[in-house]
């Protein structure tokens, strides 16, 4: 914002810094009393999937929280000013599908490969090390991508809120998220991801509120729908029906759909976060997690959008906005500061603080998931499957701390440069799916179809990222005349770029599968990843492996009872993901798109208020239903530390861990003892 910042930098480094601290604090706190009351040793295996024993609620606060990036609420509400009323819908719409589909992929992960840890180890153990190595390469490329975004827009809006330095908010905002990383693991993310999607649910809420029932300029839909109409009269969207705000019809709307359902397919199906999420989920809770996160996410980009970038729309000819009476320069759009200006505009320095703890919240919840998706990778697939296959769970655990640190420190140093050459959030939002999307394709047959051979897959990522980096330099040179930041950004080479990566291997997979020969897989060597040995972690501490994470429980359940909750629940998800997909971005939107309609005032009223009700029922699914699911182990051991704190009765002593080889204990003496205690 050309406009002096409303906060003072003192305050920026407050919320970067102090709530970075008070996270960490509150996450060392709760590692803590799960280790002394609920026998949780923080192991490798704890580490990197929670003892697979997440429940639903959390899976959908989770996904919801890793799924809200900075992208999320700042690009929604650019392409709102830019679009009008369809841009959130798109936005929201072309994101909400990949997390929906992505719930048959996760059923069949815990079906062919219950024990792994990544997704790269399954991709290692149908076709071996070459496939294994350019998978990882495809997969680290979309966390470097996904965090290089949080960053860069974070500190975007740092920068305009309070003055602090971009460099400074770089290197400070994930300080906080690399303590209680370290400390926690997964199971600190799944909980403070529950945190974190609690007050952005709030805070978005309370905009919404603000715009559409108090705000003494707008305070109404119809107000706001008669500002939008007059806004419409001074400049005229291009691309738009009757050059409109409050319309589907849009061209560049729509375009910016496409390249987003491509990107997005991109950062949910080739980043290792979104089936580390899959894997720490127990078995029957992963489907409906994933269903529930999805639906529940469609509400935030959607109704933050269309508050807050067609509120900074309807005030941008008023004296409150600021910059008046220029309108926002396209650089600082796309740099994703309508949110902020929109806040500002509304509430003033009120505003300006709660965008710079939801932007916050937004960062580093995505960047918590970031960070334990590139530890996983470098432990398990780098270190453990190259150089030390006989790692034992501490050296594991020293692996997977020093890359949480490790990419921490090299992505603020990456951004940082991406600030100074000119690249912002917006530019990569749109990039992301041609660099990485060409991977999309040939992951998801590796878990559903047994016929892809080892040259599919090795070849077909590699082959259709040279594809879509042509098609986008070429229309780019062709269109703009020259190859800058400013030709490359465009919509129409984007375009080009992320519509080929996406369906180039529609061409590659099966042409190199049957000219070579089908695989004919059988699913046998995903089965026979096993789990990390934690025996040394445990000795040391003093504590029975069969009492952590509920081993017990796994024990009495068995395998094949297990599968054949996960085969109906493969059947269900195969259905209901396709219905939805098809029901989100064709039956919903194309209608209206087709018609060309231009929504009355009441439709608006009606448009806002679905938006409202639909944030509140996400509000209920992963702010209030977590709770409850949890209820029983939470009153469990609140009653452990009231008992413990009194003094009235110490918590259980651990069981000693006797070394020695020898078969897993029966179902029947784990019953018995459970029965004991």
């Amino acid at each position: 914002m050309s406009t002096p910042p409303p906060l003072s930098q003192g305050f920026g480094y407050g919320i970067v810094v102090g709530l970075g601290f008070a996270f960490s604090f509150g996450m060392i706190l709760t590692t803590f009393v799960l280790k002394r009351y609920n026998y949780e040793l923080q192991t490798s295996e704890m580490f990197s999937t929670a003892g697979r024993t997440v429940k639903s609620g959390l899976v959908a606060s989770a996904v919801v929280s890793s799924w809200t990036w900075a992208a999320t609420l700042l690009q929604s509400s650019a392409v709102a000013y830019r679009y009008g009323v369809s841009g959130p819908f798109w936005y929201a719409s072309g994101a909400t599908v990949q997390i929906i589909l992505f719930a048959t992929i996760a059923i069949e992960l815990k079906r062919r490969a219950p024990n792994a840890h990544t997704f790269l180890e399954v991709i290692r153990a149908r076709y071996g090390a070459v496939t294994h190595v350019v998978f990882m390469v495809f997969g680290i490329a979309t966390n470097i991508l996904v965090t290089s975004m949080l960053l860069t827009g974070g500190s975007a809006v740092v920068t305009s809120l309070t003055g602090m330095p971009t460099a400074a908010a770089c290197f400070l905002l994930p300080v906080g998220v690399v303590l209680y990383t370290m400390f926690g693991g997964i199971k600190a993310t799944f909980l403070t991801d529950y945190a974190h999607t609690v007050v952005i649910l709030v805070i978005l809420l309370m905009f919404a509120f603000t715009a559409y029932a108090t705000n003494e300029n707008l305070g109404s839909p119809g107000k706001v729908y008669d500002l939008l109409v007059e806004a419409a009269k001074r400049h005229p969207v291009e691309g738009n029906a009757g050059g409109s705000y409050l319309t589907m019809r849009s061209k560049e709307g729509a375009i910016f759909f496409v390249i987003n359902i491509v990107g997005n397919f991109g950062t949910v199906f080739c980043d290792n976060g979104y089936y580390n999420k899959a894997i720490a989920a127990s078995p029957v809770d992963a489907l409906p997690g994933y269903i529930m996160g999805g639906l529940s996410w469609f509400a935030i980009p959607w109704l933050a959008a269309t508050t807050m970038g067609l509120s900074a729309l309807a005030l941008e000819n008023n004296p409150v906005f600021p910059g008046y009476p220029n309108r926002m320069a396209d650089a600082d759009v796309t740099a994703g500061l309508v949110l902020p200006t929109a806040a500002v505009a509304m509430l003033g320095s009120g505003g300006a603080a709660a965008v710079l703890v939801l932007v916050f919240m937004a960062v580093t919840s995505a960047m918590s998931a970031e960070l334990i998706a590139v530890s996983s990778i470098f432990t398990y697939d780098f270190y453990q499957t190259y150089f030390n296959p006989a790692a034992t769970g501490r050296q594991l655990i020293y692996m997977s701390h020093s890359m949480v640190v490790g990419f921490a420190v090299a992505m603020a140093a990456w951004s940082t440069a991406l600030h100074y050459i000119g690249i912002s959030m917006g530019y990569l939002y749109l990039l992301m799916g041609v660099i990485i999307s060409s991977a999309v394709l040939p992951a998801t047959l590796t878990l559903m179809w047994t016929k892809q051979n080892w040259a599919a897959a090795t070849f077909t990522p590699p082959l259709g990222l040279l594809c879509s980096l042509i098609a986008w330099l070429v229309t780019a040179k062709k269109e703009g005349g020259s190859l800058s930041v400013a030709t490359t950004g465009a919509n129409n080479p984007m375009l080009a770029g992320n519509v080929v990566a996406l369906l180039s291997p529609l061409i590659f997979v099966p042409v190199l599968t049957y000219a070579l020969g089908p695989q004919n897989y059988d699913w046998l060597s995903m089965k026979a990843i096993r789990k990390g040995n934690d025996h040394d972690l445990a000795m040391a501490a003093h504590v029975d492996l069969e009492r952590i994470s509920r081993e017990q429980r796994r024990a009495i359940e068995t395998e094949t009872e297990e599968q054949a909750k996960l085969l109906k629940a493969s059947r269900i998800a195969r259905w209901l993901t396709l219905f939805m997909a098809v029901a989100f971005l064709v039956l919903w939107p194309m209608p209206m798109y087709g018609s060309g309609y231009i929504f009355s005032k009441k439709f608006f009223t009606g448009w806002v208020v679905v938006g409202i009700l639909w944030m509140f029922c996400s509000s209920f699914a992963v702010g209030l239903y977590p709770l409850w699911e949890g209820r029983k182990t939470s009153i469990r051991t609140l009653k452990a530390i009231y008992m413990d704190v009194t003094g009235k009765k110490g918590p259980p002593k651990h069981v000693e861990v006797t070394e020695g080889e020898g078969s897993e204990t029966p179902p029947e003496a784990v019953s018995e003892k459970m029965m004991k205690e």
